[in-house]
């Protein structure tokens, strides 16, 4: 079993995740500004409260780790329709130095459907409503997904479609060539579900599957 650091822990894909890991038997250390948030107990889970720009915490949490799955995210609002964002590709970039320092070989990192070459993939009125709404944070991804790219590690871009609060189904599709890519909506617990599968499993290194119900 690994030791898996998990960063943007306490809500979401991140949670599912911490929830995951532990059930299929992993350590799990779980990173987040509101690790007080994670209302889990289990004796394989360490908390630890920290910011992912700070690299100092970054590189603290990474020691004894295995694998790191990025799950980050920003309060939606005017503020991410607005302003610019620098957060995913700061974050990233310090992540990736990191590792790349303490040589922990694989990041699982997830963007999100419409990130680098699968923007303009979900069909005309997805497109517009996206661009509106999340055009300012796609940015900023796009150029996450380049730092990830471009870096050493074994990696995966994970981009999930839109996402939803439902059960595990087992049920997704996970989708590599750009033809089948298409919208639609998934759970964030069955993306958790394929994240901790990545724990393991090479198919997908250094491919960008899109995941969908």
């Amino acid at each position: 079993m690994a030791t898996v650091l998990i960063i943007g822990a306490s809500r979401g894909i991140g949670l599912e995740a911490v929830k995951a890991a532990l059930e299929a038997g992993h350590s799990v250390r779980a990173l987040a500004r509101s690790a007080r948030r994670i209302r889990l107990d289990h004796p394989k889970l360490e908390k630890m409260a920290g910011d992912a720009l700070g690299l100092a915490t970054v590189k603290h949490a990474l020691t004894g780790a295995d694998v790191v799955i990025q799950s980050l995210g920003v309060a939606a609002g005017l503020e991410a329709i607005l302003k610019p964002t620098r957060f995913f590709s700061k974050a990233t970039r310090g992540l990736v130095t990191a590792m790349e320092e303490a040589q922990v070989k694989r990041l699982i990192c997830v963007t999100g459907f419409g990130a680098g070459d699968g923007r303009g993939r979900g069909g005309f009125l997805y497109s517009v409503a996206f661009h509106l709404l999340l055009g300012r944070v796609y940015d900023d991804k796009d150029v996450q997904e380049r730092i990830v790219r471009n870096s050493k590690l074994d990696w995966v871009i994970v981009r999930p479609v839109l996402l939803t609060d439902g059960p595990k189904t087992n049920a997704y599709r996970v989708l590599v060539d750009p033809r089948g890519w298409t919208c639609g909506f998934i759970s964030r617990a069955d993306v958790a579900d394929f994240l901790v599968k990545q724990i393991v499993d090479d198919a997908f290194l250094h491919k960008t599957p899109v995941l969908t119900s």
